[in-house]
């Protein structure tokens, strides 16, 4: 139902009744921008300087503690300086988050301010680029090393049993559309390699902690002054290497990727080490990462993502993935 036009009707009309707390006039336009896990709106008030972009949560997959977690994290990140990302737009009681009634669901919002900038492009040009994203995730986890969570701090695991144990979080990747049995299989072995390796791997605190798990293009924004990084919606616990599988995503099979691969590492380097032992991994999590994807398409077909990403053929790039995989880990 994402994209039939009652539902984004109701939507809106969820947010208009929210739009006073945010000191937001009648005149207010607002604008859907995306649609996967949540909806995301512009509001652009006539009487207000800049817009502010809308997070409306889907029902019964954040609660409510790890929504505010990751509010939590973010302003941490903001008031030290370690990423440029958007400013958090409280209500006019001061909380950052709030709710409107959708039928049963209880529909949460969350208000930012709006950040100039444009997805950068999977070429040559996104080298640069990607030499300053390993800066800033090397910054990112540098941070969570030493910052002191909070009581109460909640936020998913992203591992092998969340990603692919008997209740994955994004559901199963053999519901993948057009996967072969000869395809499966061949995952199936994936995986299993993958698995011996991260166990050998480990989640020592070096390693292993709280990241921002969904750095590909879509949440950069490129500007003339940096990059900034938006949509912390899927931060979790896990690998500190999983966020470069994040950043190519959709593009790991792109030949351009050992050069972005490279520039990510010296951007890293000069502001957080990485052992052999860490490097060694890339490939692992590029795997893990496909998989978990191949998994999220499945399970959200209808969305203009996995339209984007081709369904069918997007099965059939795991699958090639997964060969290469196997055969340089033999």
């Amino acid at each position: 139902m994402l994209y039939q036009d009652d539902f984004i009707a109701r939507l809106e009309n969820g947010l208009k009744s929210l739009l006073p707390q945010w000191k937001l006039s009648d005149s207010t336009e607002l604008r859907l921008l995306t649609v996967s896990e949540n909806a995301t709106f512009i509001a652009q008030d006539p009487d207000r300087q800049s817009s502010i972009i809308l997070r409306v949560h889907r029902p019964n997959y954040h609660q409510v503690t790890e929504i505010e977690s990751e509010l939590t994290w973010i302003s941490a990140l903001r008031q030290e300086g370690a990423v440029d990302t958007p400013a958090l737009v409280p209500t006019l009681d001061g909380t950052y988050l709030t709710s409107f009634q959708d039928g049963e669901d209880t529909r949460y919002v969350v208000a930012f301010d709006f950040m100039a900038g444009r997805e950068p492009d999977a070429d040559a040009s996104l080298i640069a680029g990607f030499r300053l994203l390993g800066n800033i995730s090397a910054r990112l986890h540098s941070h969570v090393e030493t910052w002191v969570k909070p009581a109460g701090f909640t936020r998913k695991t992203w591992d092998y049993e969340s990603a692919f144990g008997a209740s994955p979080l994004w559901g199963d990747w053999r519901d993948a559309i057009g996967l072969s049995e000869a395809g499966e299989t061949l995952i199936t072995r994936a995986l299993h390699k993958l698995k011996d390796r991260l166990d050998a791997y480990g989640k020592s605190g070096d390693r292993f902690g709280l990241i921002h798990a969904d750095l590909r293009l879509a949440n950069l924004l490129q500007r003339d002054d940096g990059i900034g990084v938006i949509d912390f919606d899927d931060c979790g616990f896990s690998w500190f290497i999983y966020d470069f599988a994040a950043a190519i995503s959709f593009h790991e099979l792109n030949p351009i990727v050992p050069d972005l691969k490279t520039a990510w590492l010296e951007g890293y380097a000069s502001a957080r080490a990485l052992s052999e032992a860490d490097i060694a991994m890339i490939p692992d999590f590029i795997m893990f990462r496909r998989t978990l994807l191949t998994a999220w398409i499945a399970s959200h077909a209808e969305t203009e993502t996995a339209r984007e990403a081709g369904h069918g053929r997007y099965t059939q790039g795991t699958i090639e993935l997964a060969a290469r995989y196997l055969e340089d880990q033999l």
